[in-house]
This record gives C-alpha cells, sequence and structure tokens, in this order.
C-alpha cells in the first residue's frame, strides 16, 4: 500500500494587508477591486492604514496599526448604487401597511500598492 503524503504549500501572492474603512475591515492584495462604503469624491487617489500585514511566512500586527505600512488605492468609480432593500410593516386586519425602500451607495476602489 502506498502512503499518502501531504505536501505543505507556501503560496508567495505578494504581501496582502488588512484596511478599516465605514465601519468594515477587508483582507486585500495588490491589483485587487472592491466595494467599499462612500468615499470623498474630491479625491481620486486614497490611502489606507493597514492594521495587519501578511508578507510570505512574516505576519506583523499593529497597535492599533502597522507603523510605516500605507495601502494606497486609486478610485475607479463613485457612487455605485446597490440593489434596493424593501422593508414593509404589515399588520392584518388593522390597516396598517408601510412600505420603505434604501439604496446604498458605493465606492469602488483598486488597490495599487501595499507599502
Amino acid at each position: 500500500m502506498a502512503e499518502a503524503t501531504a505536501e505543505k504549500k507556501t503560496t508567495k501572492a505578494g504581501k496582502r494587508a488588512v484596511i478599516s474603512t465605514g465601519g468594515h475591515q477587508y483582507l486585500v492584495n495588490e491589483g485587487e477591486t472592491l466595494e467599499v462604503e462612500l468615499l470623498n469624491p474630491a479625491q481620486q487617489n486614497t490611502s489606507f492604514e493597514a492594521l495587519l500585514v501578511i508578507d510570505g511566512d512574516t505576519v506583523s500586527v499593529g497597535t492599533p496599526s502597522v507603523a510605516g505600512v500605507k495601502v494606497n488605492a486609486d478610485i475607479v468609480e463613485q457612487s455605485v448604487k446597490d440593489d434596493k432593500v424593501v422593508a414593509i410593516r404589515y399588520k392584518a386586519k388593522k390597516r396598517v401597511r408601510k412600505v420603505r425602500g434604501h439604496r446604498q451607495r458605493h465606492t469602488v476602489i483598486k488597490i495599487t500598492k501595499i507599502t
């Protein structure tokens, strides 16, 4: 019988970082595109502080952010509307019916560099 050997593969995908914006935290790579909460429309590029940095096998955890590490991003698209969320309030036999809708606005950013 042949024994199955499990090899541990370590992939070098470059630096990865955790950033915080709009009350959410995102794990990002260089070149990644993601939707975040609406940012200041006057800027074309922005930077975030890194809360955690993964560089190969080394992990740096910040208190609260890693010193000297910035994540730069370009704003690709501003004010993208999300799908509509409908909230309905209904009481049977009471003539109570209320419908409200909301569309959240987002900004699409592309991570350019983790330094």
